[in-house]
């Protein structure tokens, strides 16, 4: 056998084994055709190796790196169609081909993520910068700074997650107004979003682990009518035109106080569950920042005031999505969050 010959044998060999391999569809047949292709008594491959001896022996060197890279290609096919097979490549006569895939839920971003991003970018637009703190804080960040009395309610265990004697999981994301204001002299316009934890019951509007979003702006000569226009702007803008309404109330760390209301998005102010039948739905809780809380933190209560407000955005989700309630938000029903993802 010449050169030529030796090496148009092993082309011709190529071609048909990787074709030979192609059409192999389940273990046994591939198995078949590794036999005969590459098989240490009866391949192919091996009957043209035979003929190595019979070249000159300047040939054989050139001839030998042929057959390797021969033996290489088709190795190498053999183990990628044995993956093939291995992932389904199978024809198994018990299947149903007919049966449409499963469909995957590529997902999306949850209702009260969409709800704070829209948050922010409002309040974005009127000045105000995001703040973050942490979520383990100590009874003055979290009480004392902010003017609760050491006998306050709040306070207790049936309240508020302890962690330590002097340590809990806040109960609001207040503790990042105190920081803040350490830190950074007036004028203040903040945000601070956040999870925040309270011993409450699961129920249609209450959760023990929430999100919360609070506000902070303290300015000389900024007063009520100005809380009362922001947020007024703020529930026109994240509901479109609605009817609002401020209630007289009390927080400890603001004075004057008051809770804002809209109308609630899901009965239309008729009543209902998540309202408590009374047409409305909290959305702030707001108010003219206590003096008290300023000097604790070394602000001159006589040249500064201030305003702040908190929501929860989870019950800003449920009337913007009309949820009837707020488990839907935590169950992680992917039938549910499919429906309403952004």
């Amino acid at each position: 056998m010449t050169i030529d010959e030796f090496l148009g044998a092993l082309d011709a060999l190529d071609a048909s084994a990787l074709a030979l391999i192609a059409s192999a569809s389940t273990p046994a047949e591939l198995e078949l055709a590794r036999n005969r292709v590459i098989g240490r008594k009866s391949g192919e491959l091996g009957a043209i190796m035979k003929a190595l001896p019979s070249l000159a022996p300047e040939e054989r060197r050139g001839a030998g790196a042929a057959v390797n890279r021969v033996k290489s290609v088709i190795e190498a096919a053999l183990a990628l169609r044995a993956s093939a097979v291995a992932a389904g490549g199978v024809i198994d006569s018990a299947r149903d081909l007919t049966m449409p895939a499963r469909r995957q839920w590529k997902g999306g971003r949850h209702p009260v993520t969409v709800v704070i991003e829209e948050v922010e970018e409002i309040f974005r637009e009127l000045g105000f910068t995001t703040a973050l703190g942490p979520e383990a804080e100590t009874e003055w960040y979290n009480f004392s700074a902010l003017n609760f009395p050491s006998d306050h309610p709040a306070m207790e265990m049936h309240d508020t997650l302890y962690l330590g004697d002097d340590t809990l999981l806040r109960t609001h994301t207040s503790p990042v107004q105190i920081r803040t204001m350490q830190r950074y002299p007036p004028p203040i316009r903040i945000l601070a979003p956040g999870n925040v934890y309270r011993r409450d019951f699961f129920d249609a509007s209450h959760a023990p682990m929430f999100a919360q979003i609070e506000g902070l702006a303290v300015d000389e000569g900024i007063g009520f009518v100005d809380l009362k226009a922001t947020l007024t702007h703020f529930a026109n803008r994240f509901f479109g035109a609605t009817k609002t309404r401020f209630r007289p109330s009390y927080f400890p760390f603001t004075e004057p106080s008051a809770e804002m209301d809209v109308e609630c998005r899901i009965c239309h102010g008729s009543g209902c569950s998540s309202c408590k039948n009374t047409g409305w739905m909290e959305i702030f809780g707001s108010g003219m920042v206590h003096p008290r809380v300023l000097e604790a933190v070394g602000v001159d209560a006589e040249r500064y005031t201030g305003w702040a407000f908190g929501m929860g955005p989870a019950r800003a989700a449920m009337l913007r999505y009309g949820l009837p309630d707020i488990r839907l938000l935590y169950d992680s029903d992917m039938r549910f969050l499919e429906q309403i993802a952004g």
